[in-house]
């Protein structure tokens, strides 16, 4: 699962990786887009940025805000200000995402994860059927042989090999 930018600080891999990275080459200055886009939850933010001090280092935004050094109260207040809606912002699209998602359910359409053989091809899966089905003599073709066949039809895998036989055992079975 991919960290996210209100996962605890310690936990984010991206920010393991800034701080070795640090610590290796002496960087000194970290450019980030604005506040939010270095962490949109509040406490994470203010830790980062604390981890950060404590290196010596200054968090600066594209814009030239300095979000490290400021004897100035009402910038911190106003670099924690920006934090919240920045955190509000994101519960806001994460329940509305998540609502759509449900709407969308609740139709019975397919709402996460990759597309099925049938949804992307179903020429593909109605020709694995209709080769898997048994001959006059009750025979069936092996999953190899189905492959083989769709191969010569033009139906290859992205690497352009014939398919696997679990491959075609997924495009065979309803």
């Amino acid at each position: 699962m991919r960290s996210g930018r209100s996962d605890p600080i310690e936990t984010r891999p991206g920010f393991s990786a800034l701080l070795d990275r640090i610590e290796s080459n002496g960087v000194r200055v970290v450019v980030v887009e604005d506040a939010s886009r270095f962490a949109r939850a509040l406490v994470t933010q203010e830790l980062g940025i604390l981890a950060l001090i404590e290196r010596g280092v200054t968090v600066l935004t594209s814009s030239g805000d300095d979000l490290c050094h400021t004897e100035d109260e009402f910038k911190i207040a106003m670099r924690q200000i920006a934090g919240t809606f920045a955190q509000l912002e994101k519960t806001r699209l994460v329940r509305k995402l998540r609502a759509a998602r449900e709407r969308k359910r609740a139709t019975g359409q397919k709402v996460e994860g990759r597309k099925s053989h049938a949804e992307l091809n179903p020429g593909l899966v109605a020709l694995a059927r209709r080769l898997h089905r048994k001959d006059r003599q009750g025979n069936r073709r092996s999953l190899r042989n189905i492959a083989a066949e769709l191969a010569a039809q033009g139906h290859v895998s992205a690497a352009g090999t014939a398919l696997s036989p679990s491959i075609v055992r997924s495009l065979t079975s309803r």
